[in-house]
């Protein structure tokens, strides 16, 4: 089949949840399909090689579109668009897509995510342009109009009505009629969890989303693969421990606003009651671009912030506890696949692990506040035969059900129900 990818970014290097989907979807489907790729970059002009060079027939990327905080501001308040629906407009996108769409007969046009779904949504018309010559498959990455209804409600429940939970209150609103619209004129819809489908189908019952989990690359997160090294404190001991005694890790984008919230209630709830029993805890919060809201903890001895690094399988296989304590957020977390396959401990809230069929006590433990979840690390911390069995047990269910190669081919059955 010949297939045209629509990505929001360049799915190389797969690096965090997007990239990560797209990149080893395309790699997968490459095997034995015909794949033309059009992304953004943030910087076209330098783009180096990669292996999607191999991988697509051809591929196009257009430079990020930008829009200064004062025009997000009143697109927020004047216009019908949801931001998502408006931060990557590009002519220059529409007219490579254009030109291709005119060059070629495509079987699939898969649509990477709702901020790329404008592209292919006849606006005047209300419904989706099957001129195009191709079935039109969208990968809803999350139900957004749900995680932008949480992030509202976690936000009031917080701080009450700050900037951030206005914004997302109007946002989830204009999220809901665009996402039932993109969805209803789909020729399919595909949830990445039961959940997500579910809070699909509540746009609509009539939907009947395909779920395709995300998936990890067991091979490449596994302990044997992760080079140990020493972090600024401490040293790595005989069985690669790195700094103090007892370590904790979360891993993620920093600028999120999910994980900007999960860090602040963790430090600020969960950590101190950690440390009543384990005076020598310490939290790694490892991710690109740390947000200002996080400088406060950098005062606590107790808490390292990393910033950027180039691999987080070292950081993710040495700690003792991999924490995910998330209280908003959408879709599934490729975070906690990638510390199931590692091995590593995890305590997670219920939310955290949305989306996969982990049993508490059995690949993880569950907790959803502060004391639970205070509790469950010490018990990981203080028992380390358990600790062990727990990742033991995760990295198996993350081979077992979550590996790609188990993935893919649920989209070439997507596919083959189009034909």
């Amino acid at each position: 089949m010949r297939l045209l990818f629509l990505t929001p970014q360049f799915p190389y290097p797969p690096h965090k949840g997007t990239t990560l989907r797209n990149y080893n979807v395309i790699a997968g489907l490459a095997q034995r399909h015909t794949i033309d790729l059009l992304s953004f970059t943030e910087d076209s002009e330098s783009l180096q090689p990669t292996p999607l060079d191999q991988l697509c027939r051809r591929i196009a990327t257009v430079k990020l579109p930008t829009r200064g905080t004062s025009r997000r501001a009143l697109d927020t308040l004047l216009s019908t668009w949801p931001d998502m629906g408006l931060r990557l407009w590009s002519p220059e996108f529409r007219q490579q897509l254009a030109a291709w769409l005119r060059d070629g007969v495509y079987d699939v046009i898969q649509v990477e995510g709702l901020e790329l779904a404008r592209y292919v949504l006849n606006s005047d018309k209300g419904r989706l342009r099957h001129e195009s010559q191709g079935r039109i498959v969208f990968d809803d990455h999350n139900a957004e109009y749900l995680l932008q209804k949480r992030i509202a409600a976690a936000e009031i429940a917080a701080r009450g009505w700050n900037a951030g939970a206005v914004y997302s209150s109007i946002q989830w609103r204009k999220l809901r009629r665009f996402e039932r619209q993109v969805c209803q004129q789909a020729d399919r819809v595909v949830c990445v969890s039961e959940a997500d489908a579910r809070a699909v189908q509540q746009l609509d019952p009539a939907l009947r989303p395909a779920v395709i989990p995300n998936g990890v690359d067991t091979e490449f997160y596994q302990r044997e693969a992760a080079t140990p090294f020493e972090l600024p404190r401490g040293d790595f001991g005989p069985r690669g421990d790195f700094g103090p005694p007892h370590t904790l890790i979360f891993t993620g984008t920093m600028d999120f606003r999910p994980n900007v919230d999960a860090m602040l209630w963790f430090a600020r709830e969960v950590l101190p009651l950690a440390k009543r029993d384990v005076p020598d805890v310490h939290l790694y919060i490892v991710g690109q671009r740390p947000h200002a809201r996080l400088e406060a903890l950098r005062t606590d001895p107790a808490i390292t912030i990393t910033g950027a690094v180039e691999d987080t399988r070292p950081y993710t296989s040495a700690a003792d506890v991999y924490v995910v304590p998330l209280r908003m957020g959408g879709g599934t977390r490729l975070k906690l696949l990638e510390a199931l396959a590692l091995q590593t401990p995890i305590v997670s809230t219920t939310l955290g692990a949305e989306g996969f069929g982990v049993t508490s006590g059995q690949e993880l433990l569950l907790a959803d506040d502060a004391v639970a979840f205070a509790r469950a690390i010490v018990e990981l911390l203080a028992d380390r035969d358990r600790a062990q069995a727990l990742g033991t047990a995760g990295r198996a269910f993350a081979v077992e059900h979550y590996d790609w190669r188990r993935i893919v081919p649920k989209f070439e059955e997507v596919y083959g129900a189009l034909a």
